[in-house]
């Protein structure tokens, strides 16, 4: 805009040159809020065509809590909760993972309230569209129960190849149901293994601890050959140790991994805007720490980030811990393609993906 002389803008400066920013050098609380202000793709079919890395997937969704709403606010809360903008150096890892891999958001699943088939139907679709495309989603949620589909669309995009699940979470949501509904946010993992999108053996549990679920729980996830990792054993041996375990059990069988962390696996203290909150969690760092390892050494299928309800969480304490998990894993994988390994999911002929 051009100022005349002697007009108040002309006299206080303001039609002077000011240096440009791109998009994604603005601060993050200036225009479409993207994880880590990335390049928005929502579209199936350009993302089939850009070929990214990995997508970001929404899924704002929490109908189907069983004690604290809000979640359907997490993956906004998780895209913002960021100071940085451009280039990322991850000082763990001394990568700078957006350089290494092609990152973009494909927004959210088009989720609307109180119709939870609906949603998790959507949700399915999305994380499908963008699998198929060779991308690795990484799913903010939303409660727990948009795992079920999210996994289930993994797997069906993976076959005939198998996926295992890695699964960080206070509780083992294996209930058989939640006060009657089947596809609440503490039965997911139950729902998995009794469809055959993933088989009982190959799930991995690290975490659990509190006063849920009860021992008839139990005995049916021994049944189906479950494995889980208390918290008492990582007091006990050590988060290393037993992370060590869990990526030696993940590998036993299954292609790639599915990793879904319930934010809840966190002590309170360094997540209090979480759903169903449990005392005597791991610490932030222990977790971040255990992605890098996990992912760092398992070929990662897909991720999920879930349960952050920011309502919760006045200082977003809880959604900034989601947002570094996701970019914990997002720099392990940009290590690993660094070294020369494969990212993508390049389906076979006639596979799934790009179809």
């Amino acid at each position: 805009m051009e100022h005349q002389p002697g007009s108040l803008g002309h006299a206080h400066g303001w039609d002077r040159e000011f240096p440009a920013f791109e998009e994604g050098d603005l601060p993050m609380y200036v225009g479409m809020p993207t994880f880590s202000k990335l390049p928005y793709v929502p579209d199936a079919s350009e993302l089939a065509r850009r070929r990214p890395d990995v997508a970001i997937v929404g899924a704002p969704f929490d109908d189907a809590v069983s004690h604290r709403p809000g979640a359907r606010f997490g993956p906004r809360a998780i895209r913002a909760a960021t100071y940085t903008t451009g280039q990322h150096l991850s000082l763990q890892l001394d990568v700078e993972p957006f350089a290494v891999l092609d990152v973009v958001d494909a927004g959210d699943a088009p989720v609307v309230p109180a119709w939870l088939e609906r949603a998790h139907a959507v949700i399915y679709r999305k994380v499908r569209d963008v699998a198929a495309s060779g991308a690795i989603p990484i799913v903010l949620g939303g409660d727990h129960s948009i795992t079920w589909p999210s996994a289930t669309a993994i797997a069906e995009v993976r076959a005939p190849g198998s996926i295992g699940i890695v699964h960080f979470d206070a509780h083992a949501d294996t209930a058989p149901d939640d006060w009657g509904v089947p596809a609440g946010h503490g039965t997911p993992m139950r729902r998995l293994v009794e469809s055959g999108a993933v088989r009982g053996r190959n799930f991995v549990q690290l975490g659990l601890r509190g006063y849920w679920p009860g021992p008839e729980v139990f005995a049916w996830m021994q049944h189906e050959g479950m494995r889980w990792h208390r918290m008492r054993e990582i007091e006990e041996r050590g988060a290393d140790a037993v992370v060590d375990d869990a990526i030696a059990e993940a590998l036993d069988g299954p292609d790639a991994i599915y990793l879904s962390v319930d934010i809840d696996v966190l002590d309170p203290g360094m997540a209090p805007g979480t759903g169903t909150p449990e005392p005597g969690g791991l610490l932030t760092r222990e977790l971040l720490r255990a992605i890098r390892r996990i992912v760092g050494r398992v070929p990662l299928a897909a991720m999920d980030v879930v349960e952050v309800s920011p309502p919760f969480d006045h200082a977003e304490v809880t959604a900034m811990a989601a947002h570094r998990c996701a970019l914990e894993a997002i720099s392990a994988l940009a290590v690993r393609r660094a070294a020369g390994e494969t990212v993508r999911f390049e389906a076979a002929p006639g596979g799934a993906a790009g179809t």
